[in-house]
């Protein structure tokens, strides 16, 4: 099973402790998941049984044993519910933290330094595809509440819920939420031109 695990093992983590985290965390992994990374801590006293912290694909996973390694805590987080990491580095080790976007924080000490800065990285990685996730969701939401205006609208006296013709909104108004979806760039530059060409052609 070692040979499998060569690639958690770049940082110079205990083997036989990834070996055994990867024994229970098999178990815990959803389809289509993956354990990317494994940091485990180190302390300066003996330690039988140390704690890891474990990244895949889909969350963050912290693995505390408890009597004596005979059983298991385990607190996981999927990516799209963390805000924020943050790494701390110290005489006898390095923290590193998360924090959800609850405001929950966790966190995990005595982490040799160079795996502490591998956890990071990697999830500074994950932390950055999160967000865009959000700025997308948000930018869709904007959308949707701007959704008065049609900028690709073709048919001028399609009847709208009212009884209506969108061609007797007025023309101001409609430019005025044009330039608003301009300036909030839900629209480009070309969607604006052509579009106010269009009204214009009306007026």
């Amino acid at each position: 099973m070692i040979e499998n695990l060569k690639k958690l093992l770049n940082e110079e983590q205990d083997p036989k402790a990834v070996e055994k985290i990867m024994g229970k965390l098999n178990g815990l992994l959803m389809k289509g998941e993956e354990v990317t990374y494994i940091a485990v801590q180190k302390k300066p006293a003996i330690n039988l049984s140390p704690d890891c912290v474990a990244l895949t694909n889909k969350r963050i996973i912290f693995c505390r044993p408890k009597t004596l390694g005979l059983t298991m805590e385990f607190q996981d987080y999927v990516w799209k519910d963390v805000f924020d990491c943050h790494m701390r580095e110290g005489i006898l080790g390095a923290v590193f933290s998360i924090k959800t976007i609850t405001g929950f924080v966790n966190r995990m000490d005595f982490l040799p330094k160079m795996q502490a800065r591998k956890l990071y990285t990697m999830a500074q990685e994950q932390e950055e595809i999160q967000k865009e996730i959000r700025r997308q969701l948000a930018l869709e939401e904007k959308r949707a509440a701007a959704g008065n205006v049609m900028v690709n609208a073709n048919v001028p006296n399609t009847p709208d819920t009212n009884g209506l013709n969108s061609i007797k909104e007025d023309p101001a108004q409609t430019l005025q939420k044009l330039k608003s979806l301009l300036d909030n760039q839900l629209i480009t530059e070309d969607e604006y031109n052509a579009k106010k060409a269009e009204i214009l052609s009306r007026i």
